[in-house]
């Protein structure tokens, strides 16, 4: 029952930083530490490492329900113009995805293997915390050049994607670096959010099949126990990211990203004292 409950707290804690960009890994690894996993029969090492990639599927299934109708090029509602932006704003997210094909697949497991730990977490949520702090303060007085996804340019989308690269080192967070590299390039916070939630799609497909896949290929196997855990983990992440989209989107209308950047900082300083003092293993 145990193992249950904290694949729900896993899932929760998933579905709420996902897309908020705060690094869903770093508090993941902080939420694992504290849960004493990987331990157990159930919470092995390979199975943890699968299930944190397959449960942020969860969460990006709460942006194709939410976006469904502005993402699909065959809706009966839309005009043939309409649809034709549709298809242009998915070639703009594949030329977004294109630099995460070609370094991403390439590095993750490198990364993964040699700067997944909470030394290296918590000094990316310190530096990128303080650097959301001076990228708001520097566009407090510049007005956004796009203010609409639709008009986000290939160039543009190209760029946003090389600013998710830097995801690949563990706490920066994946929507941190495209929503920073989206409002440095001229976009507003909202049309930056919308355009890192659509590159999220093509990425987490692709990232949590490679996960999978490897850990089959090299002849894993799941338990009847960490399947249903992996299920729970799945619909409570979906669930919680359906709300933490909307309280997101309503927020950063009338607001900046300064408050995400102290707690980040806050965040990291916290695991710092929690590994000097013995809490969780560093």
């Amino acid at each position: 029952m145990f193992d249950f409950i904290k694949s729900i707290i896993i899932g929760i804690v998933e579905g709420i930083t996902e897309f908020l960009p705060v690094s869903s890994t770093g508090h993941i690894i902080l939420a694992e530490a504290l849960m004493n996993i990987p331990s157990g029969s159930v919470w092995t090492k390979s199975f943890t490492a699968v299930f944190d990639y397959a449960i942020q599927l969860g969460a990006i299934f709460a942006v194709i329900q939410l976006y469904f109708h502005k993402l699909n090029p065959f809706s009966s509602r839309k005009t043939s113009r309409e649809q034709f932006q549709t298809w242009r704003l998915w070639i703009k997210v594949i030329v977004g995805v294109l630099p995460a094909v070609i370094f991403g697949f390439l590095l993750n497991d490198f990364m993964d293997a040699h700067l997944l730990n909470p030394w290296v977490v918590s000094a990316t949520l310190i530096i990128y915390g303080i650097v959301f702090i001076v990228i708001e303060n520097r566009q407090k007085n510049i007005a956004p050049r796009v203010t609409d996804v639709n008009k986000i340019t290939f160039q543009m989308a190209l760029y946003i994607g090389f600013f998710q690269l830097l995801s690949l080192v563990p706490g920066t967070s994946r929507s941190g670096a495209t929503i920073l590299g989206a409002i440095i390039l001229g976009a507003s916070r909202f049309v930056a959010a919308e355009f890192s939630f659509f590159l999220s799609i093509p990425v987490m497909f692709g990232v949590t099949i490679l996960k999978v896949g490897s850990f089959l290929a090299k002849g894993g196997s799941f338990t009847g126990a960490q399947l249903v855990v992996m299920l729970i983990g799945f619909v409570v992440s979906w669930v919680v990211a359906l709300f933490a989209i909307k309280v997101m989107m309503r927020y950063i209308q009338n607001n900046d990203f300064k408050p995400f950047g102290w707690y980040r900082i806050a965040v990291g300083i916290i695991f710092l004292i929690l590994g000097v003092t013995g809490l969780i293993n560093m």
